[in-house]
């Protein structure tokens, strides 16, 4: 440890980044504890005397620079005292790559990047490099240092450009669908609005006409009462040239009938469709299923135009054969 801090600071570091770069790193070696310095210069120095533990965490991960540099650092700056050698071996060399290093130090920094095993003691001595050696060296770990941030950097701002992208593409993705089941349901509204609209006017129709057939049915009644009060022959009856709108349809097969329902004590009328073979009794159970205000067995139905009122047999008929097809306003009481 001792010899770690040393050379530290004789590379010119402040004492207090040593103390923490040596904490940080949990002792690790010199290269690691060089790493962290350069790594946070310019960074406020926290207080030493709390916990660190948490601070090694994201700056064991920084130490790979080449075995190399970390020869050269330790040939420069001297050996390690607690992991220093036999005083008669010059230094340590591995046996599987072939590689001299000053002390163990820095040999089992590279076990650990390399994962090599076999060591031995050498009596080669490691050259100790000049001051512009030093120098050149040291820039050059600062210089991959700032290498490795630019990198990472860089890799940063193409993986939020890609994020990015697959966001945008989702959005729109998302949008398109939404326009396209806006657009298939303006369709079917606009589909169902017309064919309300034929059915409304095929349903005014049908009761203008059966309105000008109970005009005429009234002025012919109207004349023949007349004609026998002033003690006349009566005119026969001439027929309507305009037959009820329900005469006229009702030989049509229409498969569906639009009703609306009025009640007589008035409020809003109940529109339903139905086909046109069901029964005068599932209009009633239509009505009650609406409200509370109608019974299905003692609810009772009526047509001003034609006026006609159903009888409870008539419950059992079908809305073909009581002419209401292929629409009919009923009032219901």
């Amino acid at each position: 440890m001792s010899s770690d801090k040393e050379t530290l600071l004789s590379m010119g570091f402040d004492s207090t980044r040593v103390e923490w770069a040596l904490k940080a790193t949990s002792n690790r070696g010199l290269q690691p504890a060089m790493d962290h310095i350069l790594e946070n210069e310019g960074k406020p120095v926290p207080d030493l005397s709390a916990a660190v533990s948490s601070g090694g965490s994201s700056t064991a991960a920084v130490a790979d620079e080449d075995d190399e540099d970390a020869e050269a650092v330790r040939a420069v700056y001297g050996p390690g005292g607690s992991g220093s050698v036999d005083p008669q071996a010059k230094s340590i060399k591995c046996s599987e790559c072939g590689k001299i290093f000053r002390d163990a130090a820095i040999a089992n920094f590279h076990a650990e990047k390399s994962g090599h095993d076999q060591f031995e003691e050498s009596t080669e001595e490691i050259k100790p490099l000049t001051e512009e050696e030093k120098k050149a060296k040291l820039a050059e770990l600062r210089e991959k240092m700032a290498q490795k941030r630019a990198a990472k950097q860089a890799q940063e701002v193409l993986d939020n450009k890609a994020n990015e992208a697959i966001k945008r593409k989702a959005a729109k993705d998302m949008g398109a669908i939404k326009e396209d089941l806006k657009a298939k349901e303006a369709i079917k509204e606009a589909a169902q609005r017309k064919k309300d609209k034929i059915e409304d006017a095929k349903a005014k129709a049908a009761i203008k006409a059966q309105i000008e057939a109970d005009k005429r049915e009234r002025a012919e009644k109207a004349a023949r009462e007349k004609a026998l009060r002033q003690g006349a022959q009566p005119l026969p009856s001439q027929p309507s040239s305009a037959p009820p709108a329900s005469s006229s349809t009702a030989g049509k097969d229409y498969k569906e009938t639009r009703l609306q329902i009025r009640l007589a004590t008035g409020g809003p009328p109940y529109t339903t469709t139905l086909p046109s073979d069901a029964t005068l009794r599932e209009v009633a159970e239509f009505l009650a299923g609406q409200t509370l205000a109608v019974d299905v067995d003692n609810v009772s139905f009526a047509q001003h135009f034609p006026r006609k009122q159903f009888s409870p047999a008539d419950f059992s008929r079908t809305l073909k054969d009581l002419g209401l097809t292929p629409s009919a306003v009923l009032i219901a009481s």
